[in-house]
């Protein structure tokens, strides 16, 4: 039996991080720490336990029996403190003036949007503003306190927080699948359309990976957009096949609108960030606002 004295509860959020994460690069751009970081904390903590909580393999990191049981009696407690902490944060604090938030469409529409109403209530005399737009914002100029940036950092200056990850799938209609066919294999994929989402930075290349298997497919665009909002509702008319986050497909696979295409190959994932403007000063407000975002999406 380990003595509380000596057990380090500073290696607890970096066990739930690599938890959920199950990869140490993306546990530490969440945290802030190196990987070495990581790692050592997760092994001081075994040792301090007395036994392993993670397997590692050159490919991937998943929890032992122990760690699966550990995570799932502490986790419901870590949530709760944290839960327990920002109440005391905000404390009687009653926020005025504007807060200011940019995000992609499609992460507003799925995930901020019912965030900042909650939020919203418990801050009765904030003004949000909401700039929801698939354009990358200029934070100074356009008066930004925060914002939300889906995707692959290119800036490593920027002041950015690692808050969760996304899948990109391949959609389509079943009323498109059902007149062209569904492709079994990405090769195929040259004898469909495709809509490409112009801002990014290859709309039409995308490499597709199956265990070790590997596969750079050239599409062939129908139509070329700006706008998640775009791809989305030309997929619904069953003109091509396009690519969306798992969190905006989730909704419509529901709602038997589209359906996951290849879907036993996997295209690269991304990171979810929150971006900061330049400086060392963080108003109230956006503390407030990423302390209730912490409570709620569990980074």
């Amino acid at each position: 039996m380990i003595a509380m004295d000596h057990l380090d509860l500073n290696a607890l959020p970096v066990f739930f991080a690599l938890a959920q994460n199950r990869s140490f690069t993306s546990t530490a751009e969440q945290l802030g720490l190196t990987k070495a970081k990581v790692s050592i904390k997760i092994k001081m903590l075994e040792q301090q336990l007395g036994t392993q909580l993670f397997r590692r393999t050159t490919r991937q990191v998943s929890l032992t029996s122990a760690g699966e049981q550990l995570y799932q009696q502490t986790a419901p407690l870590f949530t709760s403190l944290q839960s327990q902490l920002v109440a005391l944060q905000q404390g009687d604090q009653q926020l005025h003036g504007v807060l200011c938030i940019s995000a992609p469409e499609d992460y507003s529409r799925e995930v901020l949007i019912p965030l900042l109403a909650d939020f919203s209530a418990l801050h009765p005399n904030l003004q949000i503003e909401l700039k929801s737009s698939d354009q990358v914002k200029d934070l100074i100029k356009e008066g930004i306190d925060l914002t939300v940036r889906v995707g692959w950092l290119k800036d490593s200056s920027q002041k950015a927080q690692r808050i969760g990850r996304f899948e990109q799938w391949l959609m389509a209609s079943p009323s498109y699948l059902n007149r062209v066919g569904t492709p079994l294999h990405p090769r195929e994929l040259t004898e469909h359309a495709f809509i490409g989402f112009s801002l990014l930075p290859s709309p039409l290349l995308w490499s597709f990976q199956q265990d070790q298997a590997q596969h750079q497919q050239l599409m062939k665009a129908r139509f070329n957009v700006s706008s998640t909002a775009a791809v989305m509702g030309l997929l619904q008319q069953g003109v091509g096949l396009g690519v969306l986050t798992n969190y905006s497909a989730k909704p419509l696979i529901e709602k038997q609108q589209l359906q996951r295409v290849l879907s036993d190959w996997q295209l690269p994932d991304g990171g979810i960030y929150l971006v900061y403007p330049p400086g060392e000063h963080r108003p109230a407000k956006v503390k407030l606002f990423v302390g209730f975002l912490r409570q709620r999406l569990g980074f």
